[in-house]
Order: C-alpha cells, then sequence, then structure tokens
C-alpha cells in the first residue's frame, strides 16, 4: 500500500520514550498495509553538512559530496511516499537529528522559485516522499515547548513542496509510566498514536481528536510543578 521511512533522533535509540511512541505509530501504519524502516541517528555515522558551495546542487546534483550512513537514507527515500521524523525536544533536536535534517539539502532539486513571498525549491523527482509528519517527545507539561520543532517541520515540507501531515507529540512523556510500566494514561496515549499511524496510512491525514489524545494533559500544571518541588 505504501512505504514510510522514519529516523529516530533519540540517543536512547529504541529504548527512549520517543521510540516508544514511534513503535506505536508504525503498529498502526503497519496495520493499514504499510511498510516501514527506521533508521537511528544516533547508531549511524553521519557527519554534519559542510556544502557551503552547495556541491549537491551545483557540482554534482543530487549527490551528497559526503560519503557516510545517509547513503542507505537518501536510498530509502526513492521509494518511500512517507518521512517520519522522530525526536525528543532539545534545543530544539539532539544533534544527530540536526545533522539528518540539514543534510536533507541534497534531495532537493536546484530549482527556485518564489512562492507567497518565499523563497522555495521542489524534492527531486527521484524522491518518492509526498508527506512528512513529526512525532516527538518532551519533558516540559507545555504542548507549546514542541513550537520550534513543528515550525522547522512545517518549513522543510513547504520548502519541499510535500505535505506536513502533521506533529504526534507527548508533552511530560515521563508520567505515562509509573514503578516501570505503563500507566492507564500511558497506555490509552499508545492507543492514540496508533490510531494516528493508522488514520494516516488509510485516510492520508490524521484527525485532530486523535492528535489532541495523544497531547492531552496528563496532570494538572499546578502538580506538575509541585512535583518538582517548586
Amino acid at each position: 500500500m505504501g512505504v514510510a521511512v522514519a529516523i529516530n533522533g533519540s540517543p536512547k535509540a529504541e529504548k527512549g520514550r520517543t521510540a516508544m511512541l514511534l513503535a506505536s505509530f508504525l503498529d498502526g501504519m503497519r496495520g493499514a498495509g504499510y511498510s516501514t524502516d527506521v533508521f537511528h541517528a544516533g547508531r549511524l555515522d553521519i557527519k554534519p553538512c559542510s556544502c557551503g558551495q552547495l556541491y549537491c546542487w551545483t557540482k554534482e546534483p543530487g549527490v551528497c559530496c559526503i560519503r557516510d550512513d545517509m547513503e542507505p537514507i537518501y536510498r530509502r527515500l526513492n521509494d518511500a511516499d512517507v518521512l517520519i521524523l522522530a525526536t525528543p525536544v532539545y534545543i530544539p533536536m539532539p544533534g544527530e537529528m540536526q545533522n539528518v535534517v540539514n543534510r536533507l539539502c541534497a534531495v532537493l532539486e536546484p530549482r527556485l522559485e518564489l512562492r507567497e513571498g518565499r523563497t522555495r525549491a521542489r524534492l527531486r523527482e527521484a524522491i518518492a516522499v509526498r508527506k512528512l509528519v513529526l512525532v516527538s517527545t518532551g519533558g516540559w507539561w507545555e504542548r507549546g515547548n514542541f513550537d520550534s520543532l513543528i515550525r522547522i517541520c512545517e518549513e522543510f515540507a513547504e520548502t519541499a513542496s510535500i505535505e506536513f501531515a502533521g506533529a504526534v507529540v507527548r508533552p511530560h512523556a515521563y508520567v505515562m509510566s509509573r514503578d516501570g510500566g505503563l500507566t492507564d494514561d500511558g497506555k490509552s496515549v499508545l492507543a492514540a498514536v496508533e490510531r494516528a499511524g493508522a488514520e494516516l496510512a488509510e485516510h492520508g491525514a490524521m484527525r485532530t481528536e486523535t492528535l489532541e489524545a495523544v497531547s492531552r494533559p496528563l496532570i494538572s500544571q499546578e502538580d506538575y510543578w509541585g512535583s518538582r518541588g517548586a
């Protein structure tokens, strides 16, 4: 039915809360017929972008001058119609994930156009991706803590002329677990995350109600600060 490629930027790889959300999201997509691949950025040798001269645009279009573990990601994007960026909130994201995002420059055509007052480009014809999704977790109470990450994804999608299909975000994610296991709220959140993946795969979009169920408060703001001794 379709192919989704996910890049998990969490330094904890498959052991972190970001991976937990991502796994449920991909379960939903697979249940709806998608095949999925996951790359863990922290386990790959992905160097920072160094193409000040835009080698991948002007010297050898579509080819990054750095030969490292971005190459299998580039190849997989030739077949994937959905790209999922999964990351915890840092400032704004872990360094390994930032390297991946910067290195996506090579998948853009070096033909610029002005759209609604902004300079934009497009994905290369060989790249099949048509939708971008953010999956993210954070420790702070408020959903607004994800705004910078969401804007980065929106900007890349607009620049690449693809659809930003939405953000699956979980604030104060640590509240999902207690004594080494998931709470009932945690299980409910993961069920909503799985529904979001299924909705994207089946309908091409995630329902607002589903995304709100993922990010709903699990603790009051007062209790959040009280638990931190504020």
